[in-house]
């Protein structure tokens, strides 16, 4: 049995229930290397506490849906919410082919110095640095890439390594093969957001955010409204909290990649710039957060598809912690979603001991 199978045997015994806590998650490391469990270390989830707290946050939240699980990645105790449900992912993809394009660099198959040409062609949406500066630069190297993804979230970027690695089946085939679940990748960003938008396919001329906005700007509102929606239930480019603790476990535990590409991966997503307004604002200044965000606004009303924010937190004292927090469906300001994330990072915090 693999972990997140355990996982998932876990939920489907709890039948309706929206909360899923489990000491089951102990099985999380021992299933997947035939080892015995072991005892945890470090003290036990506050359950009682992430139940009452996490519900009123997520009260607060509609009537967007809010999925949120934390993971103790010592003892693989964890506490999720909606854990099987399904939320779009958006930008927190990038991640994953960051850790899929390492995989290929541990392989041989890739070299991080290698260059890769861009042309107009694979230009993708804001956002999009990389597809800004088109055609002054065109050359990028693929550690350059993997840095630009998975740090600031160049859309271009991410489009750009995952094609040179196989596209999205490749990526598909990787997380099976390293038995992660409920966890998928499957179209390149230049086909997810027109989609979600209710665009066309992506052309060369809507590269920059100016361009591509007028270009949203001309499809009616209910089209894009019904698209937005379309997207909110779609399950492709989707993670489960549950699938998402046990990614973050896997790269913890070093099943997925190798110790220097997961140093490396960690120090990308530790450095990232962008999401400090959201389950970092609620971590003590100490505390150290590699995590990956991913936003998805702008429909009629207000709608938000995704707001997102995933990683691994290490405390002063050295404990680590997964969390994985997915909102669909909001249509608060961007601030009061902020101030959401950085309540599940204060709870996230008083839970663990």
């Amino acid at each position: 049995m693999t972990g997140l199978q355990s996982l998932g045997r876990v939920s489907a015994s709890l039948g309706r229930r929206d909360l899923l806590v489990g000491a089951a998650g102990l099985a999380l490391s021992a299933c997947g290397r035939n080892q015995p469990l072991t005892a945890s270390h470090t003290p036990r989830l506050d359950m009682k506490r992430l139940d009452a707290e996490v519900a009123a946050i997520a009260a607060r939240a509609l009537p967007g849906i809010l999925g949120f699980g934390l993971m103790n990645l010592e003892s693989g105790e964890f506490w999720v919410r909606l854990g099987d449900r399904t939320f779009p992912m958006q930008s927190v993809f990038k991640m994953i082919v960051g850790a899929a394009a390492l995989s290929e660099i541990d392989a041989g198959r890739l070299a991080p110095g290698e260059v890769i040409t861009l042309t107009d062609k694979e230009l993708s949406p804001p956002w999009s640095p990389i597809a800004d500066a088109w055609p002054a630069r065109t050359d990028y190297t693929v550690d350059e890439l993997l840095t630009l993804a998975v740090s600031i979230s160049d859309s271009t970027a991410a489009d750009l390594l995952m094609k040179r690695i196989g596209g999205p089946g490749a990526v598909t085939a990787w997380l099976q093969d390293k038995d992660v679940h409920e966890v998928r990748v499957d179209r390149y960003e230049r086909e997810l957001q027109p989609d979600v938008a209710g665009m066309a396919s992506f052309r060369p001329a809507w590269k920059g955010a100016a361009a591509f906005e007028a270009a949203m700007a001309t499809i009616p509102s209910a089209q894009r409204l019904a698209a937005m929606r379309a997207a909110m239930a779609d399950p492709r480019d989707s993670s489960t909290p549950r699938g998402m603790l046990g990614f973050l476990r896997r790269l913890d535990q070093g099943e997925l990649i190798s110790p220097a590409s997961t140093r490396k991966l960690l120090s990308i997503m530790l450095g990232s710039p962008r999401g400090a307004e959201r389950i970092k604002a609620g971590l003590p200044k100490d505390v150290r957060f590699a995590h990956k965000i991913g936003t998805w606004g702008g429909a009629p009303g207000g709608l938000s598809e995704a707001y997102n924010d995933v990683g691994i937190f290490t405390l002063r004292d050295r404990r680590s912690y997964a969390v994985a927090a997915f909102l669909t469906g909001s249509t608060a300001p961007e601030a009061a979603r902020a101030a959401l994330f950085a309540d599940l990072g204060r709870t996230a915090v008083r839970s663990v001991g």
